[in-house]
């Protein structure tokens, strides 16, 4: 390996650490109180040092936001060969599920912590609204099958988000406690095929 071969690899996992290190500090402080001292010293790192990497908190939260809706994406659209959009769609479902629970820290991030409005604003999530706007296409198509008539795309589509991202926030934010008689996992894939038989009655 080169000397340079051997930077661009050190650099690299730098960039990783930061951002491990990152993930874990936003979730416990929140993204108002999360600094770039407070992140610097999870890793034991400079705080100067950081600024080697990332111009400011606001620019690594968004390269954490963007990681967790790619590896969410990418999952999706293993399902794009899927030919009934129906069928396509249930699936889409059950894999938003299974991806809160595999990936807890990283759906916090996405969908739980506050945005902070200036990366909003600045178009710092676009890729969540390429989730979206993949989530929406797939209605498209199942209206354009006959399904769901004379129902408003958009609306439709919030209301399918809306019951997906409430059944993993209860689990990541260890809202289940109360339904004592099925675990966390029972209760996302049972309530999801409870919704799921809503939808094929419409």
């Amino acid at each position: 390996m080169s000397i340079a071969e051997r930077k661009l690899e050190e650099k690299q996992e730098m960039h990783k650490r930061i951002l491990n290190g990152a993930r874990k500090v936003f979730l416990e402080k929140g993204y108002e109180q999360a600094s770039m001292r407070s992140i610097a010293n999870e890793i034991n790192y400079s705080p100067g040092s950081l600024y080697f990497y990332f111009k400011d908190k606001s620019e690594i939260f968004q390269e954490l936001h963007k990681e967790g809706f790619q590896l969410l994406l990418n999952q999706l659209k293993v399902l794009d060969k899927v030919a009934d959009p129906f069928e396509r769609l249930k699936a889409e479902g059950r894999v938003f599920i299974q991806f809160a629970q595999d990936n807890k820290d990283y759906y916090n991030l996405m969908f739980i912590v506050d945005e902070p409005a200036k990366s909003a604003q600045s178009g710092g999530f676009q890729i969540a609204q390429e989730a979206i706007n993949h989530l929406m296409n797939v209605v498209k198509e199942c209206q354009e099958k006959g399904r769901f008539k004379n129902m408003d795309t958009e609306d439709l589509t919030f209301m399918i988000l809306s019951a997906m991202h409430g059944i993993c926030a209860l689990f990541c934010k260890d809202r289940t406690s109360s339904f004592i008689n099925k675990t966390n996992e029972e209760l996302m894939q049972n309530g999801y095929e409870c919704f799921v038989a809503l939808l094929e009655k419409s």
